[in-house]
């Protein structure tokens, strides 16, 4: 399954790969690509990825989502 969300923060690489580790590291999660550019990203993920978790560990890294 794949879930796009809209991040607000993020001005560079570096803080693509911070929201990118800390999405990766939750169960079911299998990959996330995000975009400062496009103030997004994008999340490959089992069905049953709790959406609170993952909003929680973007929030954690010190992003909004939108």
């Amino acid at each position: 399954m794949q879930t796009v969300l809209k991040i607000e923060g993020m001005s560079c690489g570096h803080c693509e790969k911070h929201v990118k580790n800390a999405l990766e590291e939750i169960s079911g999660v299998q990959s996330a690509l995000a975009s400062h550019v496009e103030k997004q990203v994008v999340i490959e993920h089992d069905n049953d990825v709790n959406m609170d978790e993952i909003k929680a560990a973007i929030v954690e890294v010190g992003y909004e989502v939108v």
